[in-house]
């Protein structure tokens, strides 16, 4: 009887979501991105977890959640890279880890972009909280790609000038957040501008929190900057953004990119000891907290109807700001995979996706569908009518048929995951090939062999048994159809496009940044 019940109102909702389609082909869209939050992190999804998410767990309940989802990287700036743009990262010259202080902007001026898109027809587009991904920086010298990581930070900057290629050259009307919260220079910056001048200079005061950037005391400080203010700031801002756009008739795109529960770990006076685990813990629950205050803007504003909401995360759960504090009180922030943040393992880069719109989406369901966050662009795409060009948005695949229970004869069966460390792996169906490097760390591995190693997720999700030598025939189509993958310059049929640098995966790369094809940078 419940069966039938549940099939009759599936049936209901699809006559219901074709309807509404027809008419409404331009919801606000809002995407909340957190930074280093588990798949595991959401109570609602995994009961047994200790932290509280009432916020989310509320927003589970009204929303379809993907238990199949993937950040395309195990850190920050690829994963955000390729949310913007559709592509993966480890297309462009940028091999391992993240933008560093000062380096330029990994998005191409050229390179279309979902903001862009969006833009384009349309919609009003903003950017709240933290950008990772690149300026090009007024100084005696230009931002640059470098070798060393942060080897820019302590140069000579002139914080007066415009910062060209941030998100306002990137299809965003608007900006408002910092470039990170824990590189210099620790200052507000407001679309193209410095908004407060660094005029002071960094201290590390223990009284903040802790995994504080003490690496990076003497750099420039906006006077009287407080670490603990940032994620309270950001969510005011969004929640103010979002009530003054509710008042207007030009649907708008926000991308409210979180800079918790990210180091350094600053919960606010109101949540600290709140959890009674450990500080990342307070700072989880106020990530959930200034996640539910924008959600909480759209459906007081009186338009909770018509905008879509999606919340997800950039990568997995960090290592080394609680995570034993967390395990060792019951909370698995990666649920049952191995490994986190920065991982090759499932731990390091499955996310929760969560995606609200009421009367098209049926509440309180999931979807085992494979998706990875480039696939947000051609999806929003979708969802608004529109074309899904030609030059750009090489990695995305629309998952909107999932989201309307549709059948998808063109819904992803395989993607690609990358590591802090250059990692690759390569996912078809249920079998996970990675290469992993072959040394103890990154230096010891350039230039070598990588090591393959083969997983069933469908009978081991915990990444425990190496298939490789029961398996060889699955390893040599799956090595080949990976290298096809990577030498079209796509996931996408038909499209023509290509790689910015050589990239390889069976040996460790040599190189942070990849040597350039052709002159440019995409």
């Amino acid at each position: 009887m419940q069966r039938s019940l549940s099939l009759f109102l599936l049936a209901v909702t699809s006559l219901v979501v074709q309807v509404s389609l027809a008419a409404e082909t331009q919801p606000n869209i809002v995407i909340i991105l957190a930074d280093d939050f588990g798949v595991g992190d959401i109570q609602a999804h995994y009961p047994k977890n200790k932290i509280a998410t009432p916020y989310l767990d509320k927003l589970v309940r009204e929303s379809m959640s993907f238990t199949d989802a993937h950040s395309p990287s195990a850190v920050c700036s690829p994963t955000r890279y390729g949310l913007l743009t559709g592509r993966y990262a480890w297309r462009t010259r940028l091999q391992e880890w993240v933008i560093a202080a000062y380096e330029p902007p990994l998005i191409a001026a050229e390179r279309p972009t979902l903001p862009g898109t969006l833009k384009q027809n349309g919609y009003h587009t903003a950017c709240i909280g933290k950008w990772h991904l690149g300026w090009n920086w007024a100084g005696p010298q230009r931002s640059r790609m470098n070798e060393v990581g942060n080897g820019l930070a302590r140069l000579e900057w002139d914080f007066t000038k415009p910062i060209n290629g941030g998100p306002t050259e990137r299809g965003f009307d608007e900006f408002f957040g910092v470039d990170l919260p824990n590189l210099p220079p620790f200052t507000w910056i407001e679309n193209d501008r410095v908004a407060i001048l660094p005029t002071d200079e960094y201290k590390h005061d223990t009284s903040e929190g802790i995994v504080l950037p003490k690496n990076f005391v003497g750099t420039p400080m906006a006077p009287g900057w407080k670490m603990q203010a940032i994620l309270p700031e950001i969510t005011r801002r969004a929640v103010q953004h979002i009530h003054h756009r509710s008042k207007e008739k030009t649907p708008f795109f926000l991308y409210f990119s979180m800079t918790s529960p990210h180091e350094p770990v600053v919960p606010s006076e109101q949540f600290r000891g709140k959890s009674g685990i450990a500080p990342i813990a307070d700072f989880v629950m106020e990530t959930d907290w200034s996640a539910g205050q924008v959600i909480k803007a759209i459906d007081d504003a009186g338009i909770a109807d018509n905008t879509i909401v999606i919340f997800t995360a950039d990568n997995g759960h960090s290592h080394y700001t609680g995570w034993k504090d967390l395990v060792d009180a019951g909370h698995m922030p990666s649920g049952p995979y191995r490994g986190h943040k920065g991982d090759i393992w499932e731990g390091g880069h499955r996310v929760p996706l969560v995606v609200r719109w009421p009367q098209h989406i049926l509440a309180n369901t999931s979807s085992d569908q494979m998706v990875s966050l480039t696939d947000l662009y051609a999806t929003c795409t979708d969802i608004i009518g529109a074309e899904l060009l030609q030059d750009g948005a090489e990695d995305s695949l629309s998952f909107l048929p999932a989201l309307l229970t549709k059948t998808n004869n063109n819904a992803r069966a395989s993607l690609v995951s990358h590591s802090n460390h250059g990692e690759f792996a390569y996912r078809d169906g249920p079998w996970k090939l990675l290469f992993r490097k072959s040394g103890r760390n990154v230096p010891q591995s350039r230039g070598k062999p990588t090591i393959a190693e083969l997983y069933n997720l469908k009978t081991d999700i915990a990444e425990q048994n190496d298939l490789t030598q029961e398996h060889p025939e699955v390893v040599e189509r799956m090595t080949a159809k990976f290298k096809a993958l990577i030498a079209s310059g796509t996931s996408r049929v038909g499209q023509q496009a290509a790689n910015d640098t050589d990239v390889r995966f069976e040996i460790t790369q040599t190189e942070r940044w990849g040597p350039a094809l052709d002159q440019k940078t995409k």
